[in-house]
């Protein structure tokens, strides 16, 4: 991985929010790249359960400031940063009021998913996105984590389709056990299909579940890594009907030399 920049997207990441699969694999992908010699970003969003005292954030200004259109609204778009300090790794957080203030990931006190998941990430996407081209950071890879973060493929393939920074770069989409049950909201094609993506290419977001928004991230991936020993069949069918490459299962503790050989054989080959 000497010298090759990855920019990892993730919807959780540890120490920032509890470990769970999701969010361990995004902190030990990467730390696993920068131990053999890559060059990394790290992005999530800036969730109000993060205590940002403690873990020391604090806003960029010189990336902050834009706006981006969700829906036909303007929303601020804000860049907070923080270090993992062990490991020397910077983290860039997305955030805004409206979507990011509450004091919780996914679900309200009850439980249920909030109504705005879908505008969220769509925000996230669309953030990640023109922050990386604020940095003028060329990634080689982008690893996808999270369902949160599972619109960023399409986007980077149709919206930003012609942007040069991302003219060469590979995405691969890690794919998790069920991430929520139900389903985010009945308008999010529309408002999908709002940024100029053809409704047809991202026809399972009628129905936005779990599988559908995880089928539409691999559609518009490179490779895709299996991350879990437990992947809804529905999806492992999907995903086998691909013609693109796909790394197998593989435990925490055998992943590192597994994934830097599909990175370096399989999705930059």
């Amino acid at each position: 991985m000497n010298g090759k920049k990855i920019l990892f997207v993730s919807s959780e990441l540890v120490p920032y929010l509890p470990e769970n699969e999701v969010s361990l694999m995004s902190y030990e992908t990467p730390k696993m790249v920068n131990g053999n010699g890559g060059q990394i970003r790290i992005f999530m969003p800036r969730y109000g359960n993060i205590n940002e005292r403690r873990h020391q954030l604090h806003e960029v200004i010189r990336l902050s400031g834009m706006n981006l259109v969700i829906n036909d609204m303007d929303m601020p778009l804000i860049i907070k940063v923080a270090s993992i300090p062990k490991e020397r790794i910077q983290v860039y957080f997305i955030d805004n009021d409206e979507y990011f203030k509450r004091k919780a990931t996914f679900n309200d006190a009850d439980g249920n998913l909030f109504a705005d998941n879908d505008e969220r990430a769509i925000f996230f996407a669309k953030g990640v996105v023109e922050t990386v081209k604020k940095l003028n950071w060329s990634p080689d890879i982008i690893h996808v984590h999270g369902w949160l973060a599972s619109l960023l493929p399409v986007y980077l393939k149709k919206l930003y389709a012609d942007e040069p920074l991302f003219g060469d770069s590979k995405i691969v989409t890690s794919v998790y056990k069920k991430g929520f049950e139900g389903a985010l909201s009945k308008k999010m094609i529309d408002k999908v299909v709002f940024d100029g993506i053809d409704a047809a290419q991202v026809e399972p977001l009628k129905t936005p579940d779990y599988n559908n928004l995880l089928k539409v991230a691999v559609d518009f991936s490179d490779a895709v890594i299996l991350a879990s020993e437990e992947i809804p069949e529905e999806l492992v069918s999907h995903i086998s009907n691909l013609k693109k490459p796909v790394l197998p299962f593989v435990s925490i503790q055998e992943f590192e030399e597994a994934y830097a050989n599909f990175y370096s054989n399989e999705v930059l080959n």
